[in-house]
């Protein structure tokens, strides 16, 4: 029987081969409820391929997906897979590269194993829980910098005054990336210096992201500096902030109190 890891990494390739035969070929698309965002016949066969590949394989894990009816029961299971079936589903409607899959396992609160896949680029991203990050299957690591120099992956609403201690947001870059996932691989390569958000966070975006840049040597936590915990009944994060230990340590000081969430 194969590890968690190689189980999922086999998925997210299958899942792959699944999104691009829809991938710029003008798939069906609706509107969830509430303002939650666009998704297509892509993300819901995708979804329908992960639950029946990866359930199968592990009949006693629990089961949180973005495209999924939440089931209280996974609550109580020892481990669980948080998935993001297609992370990026705009960039994914556009024909952008940027979308990826996003796969984890939650034993209780913490990731132990985790895959961010972006088929359209042949990126994949890999970690176990106390083991180097791997891209591709080699070994990545976060890089550091000082905040002002720092290009850092965030949407705008980072640069809200009201984020940071006395309404001075620093001078730091902000950069994008459609999808949140691969944001944080993209820390966890040292391609960029710190990723944030100031809003909550579900966690199927960044369960398998944030397990990824933590053996890459980031330290991850939400923007109160606390620990993330995984498989919640609220299923969200309050925000996050991830980067090299040094510049982690900068942000948080430079943060206001009460960040807004």
């Amino acid at each position: 029987m194969p590890d968690d890891l190689d189980l999922l990494t086999a998925a997210a390739h299958e899942a792959g081969k699944i999104a691009l035969e829809f991938w710029r070929r003008e798939p069906q698309i609706w509107e969830k409820d509430a303002g939650a965002g666009p998704v297509t016949e892509a993300d819901l066969a995708v979804n329908d391929y992960l639950a029946h590949t990866l359930l199968g394989a592990r009949q006693d894990y629990g089961w949180l997906s973005e495209e999924s009816t939440d089931d209280p029961a996974r609550l109580d299971a020892a481990r669980c897979f948080i998935i993001d079936p297609i992370d990026g589903t705009r960039a994914f409607i556009d024909g952008q590269e940027g979308f990826s899959h996003s796969l984890a396992v939650a034993q209780g609160e913490r990731i132990t194993a985790a895959v961010v896949y972006l088929p359209a680029m042949g990126l994949t991203y890999t970690a176990r829980s106390g083991q180097p990050a791997l891209l591709n299957g080699k070994e990545i690591r976060v890089r550091d910098a000082s905040l002002d120099d720092a290009d850092i992956l965030a949407s705008k609403a980072v640069m809200d005054p009201a984020n940071w201690r006395d309404g001075q947001v620093p001078g730091f870059r902000r950069s994008f990336r459609p999808s949140l996932a691969w944001r944080l691989c993209l820390v966890a390569e040292g391609r960029f210096d710190a990723t944030l958000s100031p809003r909550s966070t579900w966690e199927w975006d960044i369960a398998a992201g944030s397990l990824i840049a933590e053996c890459a040597g980031a330290t991850v936590t939400d923007m109160h500096g606390g620990p993330m915990r995984f498989n919640s009944a609220r299923a969200l994060v309050d925000g996050m902030v991830i980067a090299a230990p040094p510049l982690h340590a900068t942000i948080q000081q430079r943060l206001a109190l009460q960040p807004r969430i």
